[in-house]
């Protein structure tokens, strides 16, 4: 079986962004860069949702654990947003993510909101170029097998926790 997500050292590694777009505006936005025929990479993944102010965090830890190597949010720019405050609503759970990831150890890069209206075309195609290339110079996020190395730390830990208890105690559990 191949790997999908290969290393950056044997030239076919290319990172995998997944986009959730608001509906109304940047999902429209990346429509119009697409009939515009606007150049853009392709490894954009897009989710799209009515308002920006629907994206659970869980989204955002599923598609990391999931093989992402980014993750980008884009919704109506604020006081235009088609829900009155969908948008405030993402901008504060960003905000949360931001910091929940970084204690995860996920650089900021990674992760990133942009307001994007539904004539700005252009402006999708240079954020997700720009991501893009970032995503490439930071190299492949890897959690999955990240995942597995913990599992087996976990295991080998459990192992050694084993050994050191007498066979004839008896382990009280709540």
């Amino acid at each position: 079986m191949t790997d999908p997500n290969p290393k950056p050292g044997n030239g076919c590694w290319s990172p995998r962004l997944v986009a959730f777009f608001c509906n109304w505006c940047t999902y429209t936005a990346a429509d119009l860069a697409g009939v515009s025929r606007m150049k853009y990479a392709p490894n954009i993944r897009t989710i799209r949702l009515m308002c920006s102010g629907r994206v659970d965090p869980q989204f955002i830890l599923d598609a990391f654990s999931k093989g992402a190597d980014g993750v980008l949010i884009g919704g109506c720019h604020p006081n235009d947003c088609h829900y009155a405050e969908g948008n405030y609503k993402c901008l504060r759970r960003f905000q949360l993510m931001k910091r929940m990831l970084a204690d995860l150890g996920i650089e900021e890069e990674r992760f990133r909101l942009e307001w994007i209206s539904a004539a700005e075309g252009d402006k999708v195609k240079h954020v997700v170029n720009d991501m893009v290339e970032k995503l490439k110079a930071l190299g492949p996020l890897g959690l999955p097998k990240k995942f597995e190395e913990w599992d087996q730390e976990m295991e080998h830990l459990e192992h050694a926790v084993q050994e050191l208890q007498p066979e004839s105690q008896e382990v009280a559990h709540a």
